[in-house]
């Protein structure tokens, strides 16, 4: 089965920086992601490149950041209070540092750039945005999706959302 709208997608990816050649992450040495096809739920570089590719396929892309995390606004900063941000207790913040803070639509990833005791400036841009983006990807399985999973806008189980 190729992919193709409404399939759920599994596969194993290696991220790069392609710019540095440093690899940010990958997923080998767990679960493969799961994602529904033609739902959003993956960066359009990465999904665009995958589209009409089979179990066991391999394949690598180099998605521009506009396919990506977008590019970055550097005017966007903003000083939120420390009690918002997702971080241990009594966690010590430094500029550079990765953090999720509580949105209303849910948490979001951004870097530190001051912090203080009470308040942190923070750039909310993706730490991933304005950078170019090399996959080095394996399609592990390809199937049809639910009806649920079409309705939900997402793939279910293993790689994929879990309801509790």
């Amino acid at each position: 089965m190729k992919i193709s709208e409404k399939t759920v997608v599994q596969f194993h990816y290696t991220l790069r920086d392609e710019d540095t050649g440093v690899e940010i992450e990958n997923s080998r040495d767990s679960e493969p992601v799961a994602y529904l096809h033609g739902s959003d739920n993956i960066i359009s570089g990465l999904e665009k490149a995958m589209e009409g590719h089979e179990t066991g396929d391999t394949f690598t892309v180099v998605v521009e950041p506009q396919d990506g995390y977008g590019l970055r606004n550097e005017n966007n900063q903003q000083r939120i209070p420390v009690k918002h941000l997702m971080v241990k207790k009594n966690a010590r913040l430094k500029p550079g540092m990765v953090v999720s803070v509580n949105t209303d639509h849910g948490p979001r990833q951004v870097v530190v750039i001051k912090a203080g005791k009470f308040n942190v400036d923070v750039d909310t841009n993706h730490p991933l945005a304005g950078k170019r983006l090399g996959f080095e990807g394996e399609i592990v399985d390809v199937r049809e999706a639910t009806e649920e999973e079409v309705a939900h806008g997402h793939a279910h189980g293993v790689g994929g959302h879990h309801h509790e």
